[in-house]
């Protein structure tokens, strides 16, 4: 729930109370791989915990119209959505997150569920092809009942159909909503303003791509895994990462992905492609290998049974010598002692926090700590006009920010002076009037770096990094015994975490970085003997 992981039922159930008083009156349930086990629970959570609405999702993948993709059929999805209703939602959702539901297919599908189900049915996709406008039309035509869409300004590729463009669709059908297409235009037009200040941060999709229909990859994720591959070193190799992600896809026997089954999918591709590796070549030499973390506890069953079980070959080889659970992940972890818990957490991080930020810390501990120690060194940032905060003030640029009611600071940006030996600039500025300065780090300064040692690929007892990243955490020292698959060290990298175990029993002879150091793929890290 929420997160990337499992968590105690307590937990969950804490954060759905705390959502609806926080305002929350819809609740989106989704698993991951359509598990009912897992969807269950939350559903009930919703409907005794809060007044709100459950609204319980099927998430689609493959091709209902496809005679030769036989797992996930009309069928299936007919009886999902009647486990659903049987389970107590409000609402039925359809997550097509990869913007795989074809025009036609919707019209089967909706058409089928309406006949199927008596609670109202939703359609969420992405519109990475272009083909989802029509898509909606079918449904529209087939009786569905709500569709998501984005202004004009932020809708296609990644995102959702063309809301203004729906809304012209429809003008003059018999299912016809009033909007102002005026009032429309000029909302897409203030937001296309706004999204040239993030245009950095977008996924490089520059026009639609046909091509998910063969590699799958969900419009949230696709943004976010370009970014991720070069951080990895592997920016000049997305196209063979979104190959082997449609490789992985069939590896693990063709699953649902929608996070985190889809992270789970994307950690596997991109591993296997920063180190060479085929699908042959996990069969045949996986059991020397250490595999991302995020794909062990999905083999272990911390995510959920996917339709149909896990590939028993390649789960054999993935956990080597753990036993899977079968079971939901939930029943077996032990309950949060909140008034316990609570009270640590306001003792680690301060006792102005409350019970929502306790929440973020279980769900996001790694985020929520990076989060709040910008908030205590910086504030609140967001006062801060954006093309500002993003890109910086001209010289003689002024600016105003409110940081509280009736409280604003007039600034103007006089000098920018040079830089010192240490890499810092003094920056002075005018503050309502007063003359100010202050040091900043110049962060686009090249400081001398140091190529860390490789290691000898003929040499077995040299222990590498498999992938670009940080070396998170060391779990040995020196002299210190290992087992065979007893994990030696973490690799961080843009939400993925790859333990590397020992390939066989021995000792640590030597152990060349620290952690916390910035590794490459084959840095040498430590070395057995």
């Amino acid at each position: 729930g929420v997160g990337y992981a499992a968590y105690p039922d307590n937990l969950i159930e804490k954060f759905v109370e705390q959502s609806w008083e926080k305002g929350v009156d819809v609740f989106r349930i989704f698993d991951s791989l359509n598990w009912m086990e897992n969807v269950a629970p939350c559903i009930e959570m919703v409907r005794n915990r809060t007044k709100g609405l459950a609204e319980a999702a099927l998430c689609y993948t493959g091709d209902i119209m496809d005679p030769d993709r036989t797992k996930y059929t009309l069928d299936y999805y007919v009886r999902l959505a009647k486990d659903l209703e049987n389970a107590g939602a409000h609402i039925l959702a359809i997550k097509d997150m990869s913007g795989l539901l074809k025009p036609y297919a919707a019209k089967e599908l909706i058409g089928a569920l309406k006949d199927a189900v008596n609670i109202p049915i939703h359609l969420h996709t992405h519109d990475t092809s272009s083909l989802q406008p029509a898509t909606y039309l079918m449904a529209i035509e087939a009786g569905v009942d709500v569709v998501d869409c984005a202004l004009g300004a932020l809708s296609g590729l990644t995102s959702q159909p063309n809301f203004n463009a729906v809304v012209e669709m429809m003008r003059f059908h018999e299912r016809e909503n009033p909007y102002d297409i005026k009032s429309l235009n000029q909302f897409s037009d203030y937001w296309e303003t706004v999204r040239e200040y993030y245009f950095p941060f977008e996924s490089g999709l520059k026009a639609s791509a046909a091509d998910v229909f063969q590699h799958e990859i969900p419009g949230g994720q696709y943004s976010n895994l370009k970014p991720q591959a070069i951080a990895l070193g592997l920016g000049d190799k997305f196209e063979e990462i979104k190959d082997m992600y449609a490789s992985v896809n069939q590896m693990f026997g063709d699953i649902v992905k929608v996070t985190p089954s889809s992270k789970v999918v994307g950690d596997m591709a991109q591993f296997m492609v920063a180190n060479n590796l085929t699908p042959e070549d996990v069969y045949a030499k996986g059991q020397n290998i250490s595999f991302p973390e995020s794909v062990q506890q999905f083999f272990m069953g911390e995510l959920g049974q996917p339709e149909g079980g896990f590939p028993a070959d390649l789960q054999r080889i993935i956990l080597k010598d753990k036993k899977p659970s079968l079971e939901r992940a939930g029943k077996s972890i032990p309950p949060i002692d909140f008034d316990k818990e609570l009270a640590a957490f306001k003792e680690q991080f301060g006792e102005d926090l409350g019970l929502t930020d306790f929440l973020s810390y279980k769900f996001y501990p790694k985020v929520f700590e990076e989060g709040l120690q910008f908030w205590r060194e910086y504030g609140d940032v967001s006062v801060v006009p954006t093309p500002i905060f993003l890109y910086g003030m001209k010289m003689g640029e002024d600016t105003t920010i409110e940081i509280a009611k009736g409280k604003t600071l007039l600034i103007r940006l006089l000098s920018i002076g040079p830089v010192d030996e240490h890499g810092k600039r003094t920056v002075f500025f005018k503050l309502n009037g007063q003359t100010r300065n202050v040091e900043v780090l110049d962060r686009s300064i090249k400081v001398e770096h140091k190529e860390n040692k490789k290691i000898d690929k003929g040499n077995g007892k040299q222990i590498g990094a498999p992938l670009q990243g940080m070396l998170s955490k060391l779990l040995v020292k020196a002299d210190e015994p290992v087992k065979k698959n007893q994990p030696l060290f973490v690799i961080e990298a843009m939400k993925m975490e790859t333990v590397i175990t020992a390939p066989f029993e021995g000792a640590v002879k030597h152990v060349e970085l620290p952690s916390g150091t910035l590794v490459n793929t084959n840095d040498l890290v430590l070395e057995l003997n």
